[in-house]
């Protein structure tokens, strides 16, 4: 990484590591020119609000379906800003919410909502051919390792929770077998499906700004939204107004006004070393360029990046009081620490490695964990998000099911397999007002580290008590 691109991205130096800049993504493939802000009152058929995946794709999806539409999407920065262009780059096949939905719309639904993902890491890898976007994808599954006798019981629990959905191609590995695959210190097992592929967060956004600006899609950025009202988006530049409006904002939704308490957006944080060495890589294998994760309580994602880097991530600071977000990717010196100690954990032999770029950014939690998608026609509003960290692909189902439900309302198009998945119109209370959600987030993830640290003491099979006590906390059960 060139000291241009990270002085580009907005980075600081510090002791060899570029700390904030958005992304290492950006850094590495630089920042987009920023398209024109609004400049006055407009209006359209379709507004929406948020130039992240979400937005892009339900542009898409909209605008092949019916050329015709005018459209106009709105970001406050420049597309790719906020989640899209931070995160690790896993595209697979996990969705936020499923057991959930089993319980309330019954296995058969949860079971269609999980084809549906399945599906979709092929369809985004098929639209990106389509379209000429050169992410550096390569579809080599995800294998979630365990390293502790109770990682590997919650492991083989999910291994068979998973096939009873019907995930059928998902395998289960021994020792051997994932060393075979990758050599994580450690490692007792795990699982591996297909459905899963690494890819350039920033090269995907901007291919897919590129792609729906090309359909004819208007793009304006610079532009932040303050207020969603029915058929109306308002900015510092004038006001939008069509039949209508959707909020596609994600982490960032929290800075809308009336939305405060809407999703929480939690802080994720990564580092990407400098490259490896053919050396090196052949001593941790890691050939099938699978995404790589964890059964840790606390746990970890990462990936082996097309110019032989590892990005890998995990919770830092997990939730600023009130809401807040950050501007530029900064990152604590403690959190930089704390992910390349969990890379040394992985890969001892990789302890004289450089980090050479971290960042942080936010996602959306809802206060059930469940992600949504809702049209309000009544009122001409729609949304879609609360990925909880799986939104690479989910992102994308959730953009074709908003688009078809526009169409469906708009009487452009009949009922879908997607408009009766059952996310669609599921509703969710507020989180809790501060210092409540402040103190909950802080004292979640201050369990699950010391349940993972009791885990690797005890060498039990057993998962900790804590674990399951901020689960109920939390509402993830």
């Amino acid at each position: 990484m060139s000291s241009s691109a990270s002085t580009a991205a907005g980075g600081g130096r510090h002791g060899g590591t570029v700390n904030g800049g958005i992304s290492h993504w950006f850094a590495d493939d630089g920042l987009p020119a920023v398209r024109e802000p609004l400049t006055g009152d407009a209006s359209a058929d379709v507004v929406i609000v948020g130039g992240g995946y979400t937005g892009l794709w339900t542009a898409y999806y909209l605008k092949k379906a019916a050329p015709a539409l005018r459209i106009t999407v709105l970001e406050q920065k420049f597309c790719g800003y906020g989640a899209s262009g931070r995160n690790g780059g896993w595209l697979y096949n996990g969705v936020a919410g499923r057991d959930r939905y089993a319980r309330l719309h019954g296995r058969e639904a949860a079971v269609r909502l999980q084809r549906a993902m399945n599906d979709t890491v092929d369809e985004v890898i098929r639209v990106a051919a389509e379209e000429g976007i050169d992410a550096d994808l390569h579809k080599g599954g995800v294998l979630e390792v365990a390293r502790t006798p109770a990682q590997l019981a919650r492991l083989k629990d999910f291994h068979a929770h998973e096939l009873s959905y019907g995930e059928q191609d998902r395998e289960l590995y021994g020792a051997r077998e994932t060393a075979a695959r990758i050599r994580v210190a450690d490692a007792v097992g795990s699982t591996w499906t297909p459905h899963g592929a690494r890819l350039n967060p920033a090269k995907l956004v901007k291919g897919l700004a590129g792609a729906v600006a090309a359909l004819g899609v208007t793009i304006h950025e610079a532009t932040p939204v303050t207020e969603i009202r029915p058929r109306r988006a308002l900015t510092p530049y004038g006001t939008v107004s069509a039949p209508y409006v959707l909020r596609c904002t994600e982490g960032f939704t929290a800075s809308l006004k009336g939305q405060r308490r809407t999703w929480l957006p939690m802080n994720s944080s990564m580092i990407a070393t400098e490259p490896l060495t053919g050396a090196q890589w052949e001593e941790l294998g890691w050939d099938g360029r699978e995404a790589l994760g964890d059964m840790a309580h606390a746990y970890m994602y990462a990936q082996r990046t097309a110019d032989d880097r590892i990005a890998l991530g995990g919770r830092g600071v997990p939730y600023r009081f009130g809401s807040r977000t950050d501007n530029d990717g900064g990152t604590r010196p403690e959190t930089v620490r704390d992910l390349r100690d969990i890379l040394t954990g992985f890969f001892p032999s990789l302890a004289g490695l450089r980090v050479a770029h971290a960042w942080s950014g936010v996602l959306g939690v809802p206060r059930d964990w469940c992600a949504t998608v809702t049209l309000d026609p009544s009122r001409g509003l729609g949304w879609a998000g609360g990925y909880v960290g799986s939104g690479v692909a989910t992102a994308n189902l959730a953009a074709r099911t908003l688009a078809d439900l526009v169409r469906l309302d708009s009487g452009q198009a009949g009922p879908t397999e997607l408009t009766g998945l059952p996310w669609t119109g599921h509703k969710v209370r507020k989180w809790e007002p501060e210092p409540l959600r402040w103190l909950g987030v802080q004292g979640m993830y201050a369990t699950y580290r010391t349940a993972d640290r009791r885990e690797a003491l005890t060498h039990s099979a057993r998962s900790s008590r804590l674990a399951r006590v901020a689960d109920r906390v939390a509402g993830r059960h």
